[in-house]
């Protein structure tokens, strides 16, 4: 049984991991932190977990009694904590903050998405997960790159739900004003174009075009729907075989020949990729659950596979219904 600590036990992919790990069948959670919920009730933050979780809300983190711990806080906190706190050598630690997602020398975190790293993920100690529009945005790409067909900018539209920037409500994240709504942030500037560039140079380091992303804040509350478009000579058969070739050993992404639905990917762990050629443009259509495989279900696959488990464990969940 893989004995669990989560770090940072009170917002959306803390409520979300303590989903998944309930009814995960090697997991155990041993203890959840949160320094401003402390001797409280999980349920009374994350309240459908009445019934389901017993734990209360903790402020001291018993190292000693886990395996593996999860970094659930803000950005820049993961670093904080980590400086802060001795961790023991045999615990490993998967972080779903931003801090370590960058390679440097200054620290020997693998960047976590599976359908790139698995096999050095299984010998890793230390984890950063993925981002959510990353995750989505390079599941789109990675079988070009992989291939040499990255050879043109890449334009991407994305559209996330408003759980995607956190519990605590602002002035752009309250229902009042998300609802009935549209916004663009951080055009041509989001952070997570760095984890993005990184990865399409891991498998074509010669990609020097560009990635021209535009965010848009949902009017909806979870899921992420990007739409790319680049230059592409190659005919459309020859495109989905090499998507298909390049995610035939990998469960969680499903490649479909039909106009898909975010609805599709909501409450799962699925990535649906959806091809469609346009004169000598290629549109890639693709969509994950932010919550869970752009975080923290993606967190828990990192930990099976850390941990010599089929990836899959404890993570088919249900789309939600129609």
């Amino acid at each position: 049984m893989i004995r669990v600590g989560i770090i940072g036990g009170a917002g959306y992919t803390a409520g979300e991991l303590m989903r998944i790990l309930l009814g995960h069948p090697e997991a155990e959670i041993v203890f959840v932190l949160s320094s401003s919920h402390a001797g409280h009730p999980v349920y009374h933050v994350h309240r459908d977990l009445l019934g389901e979780c017993i734990l209360d809300f903790t402020d001291t983190a018993n190292f000693n009694a886990v395996d593996v711990i999860f970094l659930c806080n803000g950005h820049g906190k993961s670093v904080e904590f980590l400086s802060k706190n001795k961790v023991p050598d045999r615990v490993k630690i998967i972080d779903l903050s931003q801090d370590f997602r960058i390679k440097n020398p200054s620290h020997d975190f693998v960047y976590g998405l599976p359908e790139l790293n698995r096999d050095s993920i299984k010998r890793a100690k230390h984890i950063a997960n993925p981002g959510c529009f990353a995750t989505c945005i390079q599941l789109a790409l990675l079988p070009l790159a992989a291939s040499g067909n990255l050879k043109d900018d890449v334009h991407i539209n994305a559209v996330t739900g408003s759980t995607g920037s956190g519990q605590a409500p602002t002035s752009t994240t309250h229902f009042s004003w998300r609802n009935n709504n549209l916004s663009v942030y951080k055009p041509f500037t989001h952070q997570h174009l760095a984890e993005i560039g990184q990865s399409l140079k891991q498998l074509q380091p010669d990609f020097s075009k560009d990635l021209n992303f535009i965010p848009v804040r949902g009017n909806f509350t979870r899921g992420i729907f990007a739409s790319l478009y680049l230059n592409c000579p190659l005919a459309l058969e020859e495109a989905t075989n090499l998507y298909l070739e390049y995610y035939k050993n990998h469960p969680f992404v499903w490649l479909t020949n039909e106009n898909p639905d975010l609805k599709q990917v909501v409450n799962t762990n699925k990535t649906i990729v959806h091809l469609e050629k346009h004169g000598n443009k290629l549109l890639i259509i693709s969509m994950t659950d932010n919550l869970i495989k752009g975080a923290s279900g993606q967190a828990v696959q990192n930990m099976n596979l850390m941990f010599g488990l089929d990836e899959t464990t404890g993570l088919k969940l249900k789309p939600i219904a129609f």
